[in-house]
């Protein structure tokens, strides 16, 4: 990887801080301190940590960041990411390093803008889920996050992809006003 200019490696952490900052699986963890008493300082770190990574590396693959963001979740926040959002995180943290490394600071500057205007209300709800192990006898508790996301101030407009639906009673409007949601479990100790 060629060497960044000082101001392409401090723009490159103003985007590292609003990709993970809208990242609802990391709020989440920090929120409801899945991290222990250090939940904050340790997503503080993790903003640091896939910088120096980016900066550290040559030539990253988007598998390579997708296993990093996932191992940080886990050793940190005791967390399994299962909802696939670690795909989208990693291709937005590689897009934009290449734009820094290319200077296009203005196309940079106006996506560290539009994230950090994607506000997430985080709603949990703990639930057990009682499972029987291989021999059938015993049951083991597992603890579970249903975790709601939806956008706090306004529904995205529909992609170009999706067909537009018009609602045919209150059932299909209800569904239609949840955003997406993400789940996510705690590991078992």
């Amino acid at each position: 990887m060629a060497a960044c200019s000082v101001a392409s490696r401090g723009l490159f952490g103003e985007v590292v801080q609003a990709v993970l900052g809208s990242w609802p699986v990391l709020q989440i963890a920090v929120e409801n301190g899945f991290g222990g008493a250090h939940s904050q300082e340790k997503a503080e770190w993790m903003v640091g940590a896939v910088d120096q990574y980016f900066q550290s590396n040559s030539d990253l693959e988007l598998y390579e960041v997708e296993d990093t963001l996932l191992g940080m979740m886990n050793d940190e926040f005791d967390t399994l990411v299962e909802d696939g959002s670690q795909s989208l995180v990693a291709q937005q943290l590689c897009t934009l390093f290449s734009q820094c490394r290319r200077g296009e600071t203005a196309a940079v500057r106006e996506k560290i803008a539009q994230l950090c205007q994607k506000k997430y209300n985080v709603k949990t709800n703990v639930r057990e889920e009682k499972a029987n192990d291989d021999e059938g006898d015993e049951s083991c508790e597992d603890e579970a996050m249903d975790c709601e996301t939806t956008a706090g101030i306004s529904h995205p407009a529909p992609s170009a992809s999706a067909p537009a639906v018009a609602p045919s009673d209150s059932k299909d409007k209800e569904e239609q006003e949840v955003d997406e949601w993400t789940v996510v479990r705690r590991k078992k100790k």
